[in-house]
């Protein structure tokens, strides 16, 4: 699998991974809540992402909960050696919809356990802490992970919808070697985060990356770039954000095969830095 511009992977710690990976959010119900109503589909779409040379599969305890995982165990285990799975622990689902964060060292040590179970994994590649807790100190949680890493139950560390003070005192207590905020054309408020991992040269994966689509009508700067590519809205989208910054790792996610079919079409589109200026102005 290609990737636009000059850099075409990334790494997480010692691991090499394309720069296009996939988020297994959308592979369970309404509100990220329950079962997928197609299952057969939802485990066509994770077979047909390895197919494509999709090697990052980002997931969570919390999406279904626990469906994204368990799915991802059932159709991709035993993994190929090049499939790096990163998951997330530290929010509690309530209800469809509903997200509320815990931090407590006790509860990502049971949310780590359950995601080894589901994932049918002895270390997870990948391990994030979806979200701060403002009831916990944060040193606690970043604390327990790095606790947990010596135990040799987490190769690496990441940190997810993080301020560049708490990418920084994270940084203090582990290697940080990933962030996920949300981040696209269309928010780019944690511009200044993805500037801070590009110094460290830390992975940044960008959460809702094509946004919510306002951009994409005709006469917008996206549309016109992508009728002369022969692409749709979303691919450029997505090839803006490899082409933004050589650390960025989009996951674009979804439940079907012939949308993800397209979602990595975006990988093989270089844009020419005057279509990235182009984009850019048009916000």
């Amino acid at each position: 699998m290609s990737a636009s511009g000059a850099v075409r992977t990334i790494s997480i710690g010692d691991r090499e991974v394309n720069r296009l990976g996939f988020g297994a959010m959308r592979i369970t119900g309404d509100g990220i809540w329950g079962p997928p109503k197609d299952p057969e589909e939802a485990k066509r779409v994770l077979r047909r992402a390895v197919d494509l040379g999709v090697n990052f599969i980002d997931t969570a305890d919390s999406y279904g909960p626990n469906v994204s995982e368990e799915l991802i165990g059932e159709v991709l285990a035993p993994y190929p050696d090049d499939v790096v799975i990163a998951t997330k622990g530290g929010q509690l689902r309530p209800g469809p919809g509903r997200w509320e964060p815990d931090g407590r060292p006790e509860h990502l040590r049971a949310a780590l356990e359950g995601s080894l179970s589901r994932l049918k994994l002895e270390r997870i590649d990948l391990y994030q802490l979806h979200r701060p807790d403002p009831k916990v100190p944060y040193e606690e949680s970043i604390g327990v992970l790095k606790e947990m890493q010596d135990e040799g139950e987490i190769a690496e560390i990441g940190v997810s919808n993080v301020s560049v003070e708490q990418l920084r005192q994270a940084r203090t207590i582990v290697e940080v070697r990933s962030v996920q905020n949300r981040y696209s054309i269309e928010d780019q408020t944690s511009s200044e985060v993805l500037e801070a991992c590009e110094s460290a040269g830390i992975a940044f994966i960008p959460w809702a990356p094509v946004g919510r689509g306002s951009l994409a009508g005709g006469k917008s700067a996206l549309a016109q770039v992508a009728k002369e590519h022969d692409a749709t809205p979303a691919q450029i989208a997505l090839a803006w954000l490899l082409h933004r910054s050589k650390v960025m790792l989009p996951i674009p996610g979804t439940s079907k095969v012939a949308h993800l079919e397209e979602n990595m079409g975006a990988a093989s589109l270089d844009l020419s830095e005057e279509e990235f200026q182009k984009i850019g102005a048009a916000l």
